[in-house]
């Protein structure tokens, strides 16, 4: 079996869509309110976005890191 490869879902605008919408399908079956759904939807929104920013700026440093000269690879 494949391993899951958390980075990418965790960067993934297709990942996160579909947990909002499964977890809207769960609010709006609990009988919530459309405002508190909304709100709830937005609220994961946010959280991805601060995890999918913080996620590909660490990618990106890693990479920048390992190739730039005056990393203290070679002093």
């Amino acid at each position: 079996m494949k391993e899951i490869n958390w980075v990418q879902k965790l960067t993934s605008r297709k990942f996160w869509a579909a947990l909002v919408g499964f977890v809207t399908a769960l609010l709006v079956g609990f009988g919530l309110s459309e405002s508190e759904v909304a709100q709830i939807a937005g609220i994961i929104m946010a959280g991805a976005t601060l995890i999918a920013y913080i996620v590909g700026e660490g990618l990106v440093d890693a990479k920048r890191s390992g190739k730039e000269p005056g990393n203290g690879d070679s002093e």
